[in-house]
């Protein structure tokens, strides 16, 4: 094998492990259901208030459910533009890939690429899988459950902060078995509602050798009433690759758009696939 050819082997075997990461990243992420605003989160090392009388763990990851269950049961469908990007550290865009991606209630997801850029091979080899490993996940194809539930965490409610508007829990979440797609972190929960603002950490298990370390921050925007993701960034330490960030941006969300009880009941068979508008 010539030099080219090991190089070219070497950065495909890389960015295969560094794309297992931002799958896995993704898809415990997914589960939780969030607000925020375009205001800035308090940093971590901001000063903590004490919790309100009577507040409980238990009680927070029983109304978390709750209102859980509630978005499922009213969220139809939704369509949003997603840009992804893989940038260094210097903030050169190595990769870029945008599309519509589309919900139909229970478990339904179609992408189409609107505008491609950058890597041919990081998009196939990370942004590509990532993206159909969502599709895949909500039409039940890969079983993991992620939720921020009673049977996968436990929190340590460290006090309250203010966030913009929004008055939150800070609680550490602490998984209950090492597994990747469960994270060991922080969350803030809005006191009122139950719904997760934000949510910074990093897998609940090691991923694999190749991979250093891996640490998110997942924030969230209110659409029409739900809770829905606003940004993702990902930090990956790849061994002998070097460290990328994936940045995912949500935009333009179109909500239960003309999807009433009886059109739901013949809402066509979606896309379980990426597809191209070109």
């Amino acid at each position: 094998m010539g030099r080219n050819d090991r190089a070219t082997s070497h950065t495909k075997l890389t960015l295969s492990f560094g794309a297992a990461a931002l799958v896995a990243i993704a898809m415990f992420a997914a589960e939780a259901k969030a607000q925020a605003g375009d205001e800035v989160l308090p940093n971590l090392e901001a000063h903590v208030e004490p919790l309100s009388p009577g507040v409980t763990e238990s009680q927070v990851l029983t109304e978390l459910a709750a209102h859980n269950e509630e978005r499922r049961a009213g969220l139809h469908d939704y369509t949003v533009l997603r840009t992804y990007q893989v940038v260094d550290l210097k903030g050169k865009v190595h990769a870029e890939e945008v599309g519509r991606m589309e919900f139909f209630s229970p478990d339904k997801k179609a992408f189409t690429v609107t505008s491609e850029s950058g890597s041919g091979l990081v998009r196939h080899m990370a942004l590509n899988p990532l993206i159909n490993s969502e599709i895949e996940a909500a039409a039940g194809k890969e079983h993991h459950d992620s939720a921020i539930s009673a049977d996968n965490y436990s929190l340590n409610l460290l006090g309250e902060q203010q966030v913009g508007r929004y008055r939150c829990f800070v609680a550490e979440a602490v998984p209950k078995r090492k597994d990747k797609y469960l994270f060991e972190g922080k969350v803030w929960i809005d006191t009122k509602d139950y719904s997760v603002v934000r949510i910074e950490g990093r897998p609940a298990k090691k991923l694999s050798f190749w991979i250093q370390r891996a640490d998110f921050v997942r924030q969230y925007q209110k659409i029409d009433g739900f809770w829905l993701p606003q940004k993702d960034q990902t930090l990956v330490q790849v061994r002998l690759y070097g460290k990328k960030v994936l940045t995912i941006d949500h935009r333009d969300y179109v909500v239960n758009a003309g999807q009433s009880k009886d059109a739901r009941a013949i809402v066509p068979e979606a896309r379980i696939a990426l597809t191209s508008s070109r």
